[in-house]
């Protein structure tokens, strides 16, 4: 396989395995932390209904899927990819910070959230992800 398709491959794996992570610790948050009572998280609208009786510990989840979904991600392309390691990770970075901005617009957030999640769960990531793939050197 030549380097440009090996790099597109890797691109395409990364975003799906952080995303499936990303799903999965969703999926899991509420068995591990409750939603608070009356809430309807089932739904989008009745997770914004919803959402002013949310604490700060129902946010670790979400926080979580973030971050690790895309540490995973840029760690799984840095790895793959041929070339270019660094960029490519912080691409996957920048591809979930966008992922990110849509969902604080489609469902607002305490802004102490926002500020965490923009700031710290996508693009340093993806650094560390590509620092731990280059490994030691």
């Amino acid at each position: 396989m030549n380097s440009i398709g090996r790099n597109i491959l890797a691109v395409i794996i990364g975003i799906l395995a952080g995303g499936m992570l990303n799903m999965g610790i969703i999926m899991i948050s509420s068995s591990l932390i409750a939603p608070p009572a009356g809430a309807d998280v089932t739904t989008m609208e009745g997770l914004k209904a919803s959402l002013h009786l949310f604490e700060p510990k129902h946010f670790i989840m979400p926080f979580l899927a973030h971050a690790l979904g895309t540490l995973l991600g840029a760690f799984i392309t840095a790895k793959i990819v041929l070339n270019h390691k660094m960029k490519f990770a912080l691409g996957i970075g920048a591809w979930y910070l966008l992922g990110g901005i849509i969902n604080i617009v489609m469902l607002p957030s305490p802004t102490w959230f926002t500020i965490l999640d923009l700031s710290v769960a996508y693009i340093p990531m993806a650094f560390i992800a590509w620092k731990l793939a280059e490994g030691k050197k």
